[in-house]
């Protein structure tokens, strides 16, 4: 019943920019922290990024500090990824996750979230 639905995948040249999308059904938003992962082929699903229940924490990996910034909408249930300066080695299915844990800070862990999207592709070409 719970879902996850990503949109906004696409092909862009480096340097480029997208905003990706999460709508979630089936839970009560305002309760769960919000990531994005991503999975590029031959390797583990890594973290991106993630903003707590509240809205007022957010986490970056090391790789997208700077580039990207991720932002939710509760009278959407909605979280967006805004994903600038982008490179090559962006390339990669993105994943929408929700954790109900309910702290002041976020989980960088896979197995830490409860429900997952089913991806949209990310191409970035040079």
């Amino acid at each position: 019943q719970v879902q996850l639905v990503e949109s906004g995948g696409g092909s862009v040249q480096a340097g480029g920019s997208l905003r990706l999308s999460c709508v979630a059904s089936g839970l009560t938003f305002r309760n769960y922290a919000m990531a994005w992962f991503r999975q590029a082929p031959g390797n583990e699903r890594e973290f991106v990024a993630s903003v707590n229940w509240s809205g007022s924490y957010t986490n970056y990996a090391d790789s997208v500090q700077g580039r990207f910034t991720i932002s939710r909408d509760d009278s959407k249930n909605s979280v967006y990824l805004q994903m600038s300066s982008l490179k090559p080695e962006d390339t990669a299915a993105y994943y929408c996750a929700a954790d109900r844990a309910r702290t002041p800070e976020t989980s960088r862990r896979r197995d830490e979230y409860d429900y997952w999207g089913q991806g949209t592709q990310i191409t970035v070409s040079s």
